[in-house]
């Protein structure tokens, strides 16, 4: 945005795009700009914790790993305090800004006797996956993830859209603007498809037994 007001850019994932400040709307985004984000609404990420209980019934307590520098950090970490507080969940924020800093999180994590983990939806933690899955499983602790990504290298379950399917409707974006439509008058793209995952194999080894619910729940379940 800062490089170009000319040449066109298509999203593929951006969190908070209007409060970014990369687009003034997302059904007229103006300028060079447009694309997917990659959160429906605030609520959204009220639903991860939900699911992480009904997963982990005994946890009382829950640690919300949270980069607090995003525009709308503030908005998602209310909503899942207030739901924590609805399902009788004290919660501990744990503030992360970058890799560097995830094993002192998690010494913190481990301090506050938390017993499960919720990690919020950020570039800093998708990037990083390999490296909290196994922080995760090093200190025992039940996490949900934000992308199936994280599950299939060993995360405990995850609720979200489906990244690379928000990759390939961006070749789309590409095309129209090829044809001549004019980014700024196309529609920014919310998610609209969501998968619920669970690695069955990493709830043995955490020694969860996941009531039956939880598995019909899910979208995938990986044995």
């Amino acid at each position: 945005k800062k490089a170009t007001t000319t040449i066109p850019v298509v999203m593929a994932a951006s969190r908070d795009p209007v409060g970014s400040g990369f687009i003034a709307s997302l059904a007229t985004p103006g300028g060079n700009i447009t694309g997917l984000t990659s959160d429906p609404s605030p609520e959204f990420h009220g639903k991860r914790l939900e699911l992480l209980k009904a997963a982990v019934p005994r946890a009382t307590r829950v640690a919300l790993l949270w980069n607090p520098l995003p525009p709308s950090a503030a908005t998602y970490r209310k909503i899942v305090e207030d739901a924590a507080l609805k399902l009788g969940m004290s919660v501990q924020v744990v503030e992360v800004r970058g890799r560097d800093e995830f094993d002192s999180a998690f010494a913190a994590i481990v301090r506050g006797r938390a017993d499960a983990v919720v990690v919020d939806s950020d570039p800093v933690f998708f990037t990083a996956r390999s490296q909290l899955v196994e922080l995760a499983m090093k200190h025992q602790l039940p996490a949900v993830y934000q992308a199936r990504e994280f599950v299939v290298i060993g995360g405990l379950m995850s609720y979200g859209d489906n990244v690379a399917y928000r990759f390939r409707r961006a070749a789309v974006y590409v095309d129209k603007i090829l044809k001549g439509a004019k980014p700024g008058e196309l529609a920014v793209e919310q998610s609209a498809k969501f998968e619920f995952m669970l690695n069955l194999k990493t709830a043995r080894q955490l020694g969860l037994a996941l009531p039956p619910t939880i598995l019909l729940r899910a979208d995938e379940v990986i044995q």
